[in-house]
C-alpha cells in the first residue's frame, strides 16, 4: 500500500458503487477483511457456494488485494485492498494447483457482465491461444463495456497465455518492493502493465493470513485500480480507464508513453496519478484493441475516399446516380432555354413586324422592351 501510495488515492475514491467480478475458487465473503464487501455470485463448479469458499485460498486472496477493508478499529487490523469499498462478485471456477481454469470462461464471463460487473479480475491462465468460445467470452465484456484484466502467468517466459494474450484484455506482469520485474513473471508484447506481485501478504480461507507471489497478485492490484477510476469517473469506457492507467504508469526498462516494453509494459500503475492527472479521455478503446485484434469501427482508418464521406464499396454506384441526374438536369436546362428562345422571336416579330404588345394595365406606366 505504502508503495502504490494507497493513502493518498484513497483521498480521491475507494472504489464505492462498482462491482469487481474475481472469476476464481471461490472467495470466503465471511472473512474478517471482506465481509459486507462480498455479494453472494454463482458457483459453476457444483462444489458450494461461492462466496462461502472454505477449501480454496487464491479467490479470497485476490478479493483481498482487490477490496480487502481490513477490521477493528478504523480498519487498523488486517489486510488492505486497492479499492476497500469496491464489491466482489464471487464467481466460482474449477481451476488447478497451477491456476489454469478447466472449461471455457465463456459463461461465467457472462454472467458477471449481465450482473453488472464493471471489472472482471481473471488471475488465471492457459499456455495457448484463445479459443472460440474465450473469444466470445472477451467479446461480450467489450460490447457492455467491461475491463477484463489477466495475469501474465507464472513461468517466467514469453510463451503465450491466455486470457492475457487476447486481444481486448489488459495483461499484467509482476514487480516486487524495489520496482524490479519478478523472475517468473511471463513477458511479451501483449504485456500493458505490471504491478506489485511478490512477498503478499493476503487473506486467505485455511488460516486467516498467507503469504505468496505472482502475476495473479499483480492483476487484482491493477483490477483494484481500475476500480478507483471508475468509480471517480464512471462515464469513462472500459477502454479509457485502461489509459488512465496506461498514461501515467511509471515507466521502466525501455516503456515509453507510446511503446511498451515486453516486461514492463508501459510501467508500473500508479493509482493516484492515474486519479488526479488531467489526462484527455481519448478515443473508447484506449491502448485496447478489439477481441479480434482490429480497431474499433470508430478508429479504424479510412482511406482518402472514405476520409471524405464516401464509401469505396459504392464508388461506381454512387458515379452512375450522379451522372444520371446530370443528363436529366441538362435536358431539362435545354427545353427551358429553346422555350425562353421561342418566346423572344415571337416578341421580335410582333415589334419588330408590325404587331403589338399588349398594353398594359391603365395607371401602370409601360412595359419594357
Amino acid at each position: 500500500m505504502d508503495y502504490l501510495n494507497a493513502e493518498k488515492a484513497w483521498q480521491e475514491s475507494t472504489g464505492k458503487g462498482v462491482t469487481v467480478a474475481v472469476i476464481d475458487d471461490g472467495v470466503d465473503g465471511s472473512h474478517a477483511d471482506l465481509e459486507r464487501n462480498v455479494l453472494e455470485g454463482k458457483d459453476f463448479t457444483g462444489t458450494g457456494p461461492a462466496h462461502r469458499e472454505s477449501t480454496n485460498d487464491h479467490g479470497t486472496a485476490m478479493a483481498g488485494i482487490i477490496a480487502g477493508h481490513g477490521h477493528g478499529a478504523n480498519g487498523s487490523a488486517g489486510v488492505k485492498g486497492i479499492a476497500p469499498d469496491a464489491k466482489i462478485l464471487p464467481i466460482k471456477q474449477t481451476k488447478t494447483g497451477d491456476d489454469k481454469v478447466v472449461g471455457s470462461y465463456l459463461e461465467p464471463v457472462k454472467y458477471a457482465v449481465d450482473q453488472g460487473a464493471k471489472i472482471i479480475n481473471m488471475s488465471f491462465g492457459t499456455a495457448g491461444e484463445p479459443g472460440d468460445d474465450d473469444i466470445e467470452a472477451i467479446k461480450y465484456a467489450a460490447e457492455h463495456d467491461v475491463l477484463l484484466v489477466a495475469s501474465s502467468g507464472n513461468s517466467g517466459s514469453g510463451n503465450p497465455y491466455q486470457p492475457a494474450v487476447a486481444s481486448g484484455v489488459l495483461a499484467v506482469g509482476a514487480v516486487d518492493k524495489n520496482g524490479e520485474v519478478w523472475e517468473d513473471s511471463n513477458y511479451g508484447e501483449h504485456l500493458m502493465l505490471t504491478a506489485p506481485g511478490v512477498d503478499m501478504q493476503v487473506a486467505a480461507v485455511t488460516k486467516p493470513y498467507s503469504t505468496g507471489a505472482g502475476t495473479s497478485d499483480a492483476a487484482a492490484h491493477v483490477s483494484g485500480a481500475a476500480a478507483l477510476i471508475r468509480a471517480k469517473y464512471p462515464d469513462l469506457t472500459a477502454g479509457q480507464v485502461a489509459n488512465r492507467l496506461v498514461k501515467t504508469a511509471k515507466r521502466a526498462g525501455s516503456a515509453t508513453e507510446d511503446k511498451a516494453d515486453p516486461k514492463y509494459g508501459y510501467g508500473i500503475i500508479q493509482p493516484y496519478e492515474a486519479l488526479t492527472a488531467d489526462i484527455p479521455a481519448g478515443s473508447k478503446q484506449g491502448p485496447l484493441k478489439t477481441p479480434d485484434g482490429g480497431l474499433y469501427d470508430d478508429e479504424a482508418p479510412k482511406s482518402p475516399d472514405q476520409a471524405s464521406g464516401s464509401d469505396s464499396d459504392d464508388d461506381g454506384a454512387v458515379f452512375v446516380a450522379a451522372a444520371v441526374i446530370g443528363v436529366f438536369l441538362l435536358l431539362v436546362l435545354g427545353v427551358v432555354l429553346l422555350v425562353v428562345r421561342a418566346k423572344r422571336k415571337k416578341r421580335e416579330r410582333q415589334v419588330h413586324g408590325g404587331g403589338h404588345y399588349p398594353g398594359p394595365p391603365p395607371g401602370q406606366g409601360h412595359y419594357g422592351p
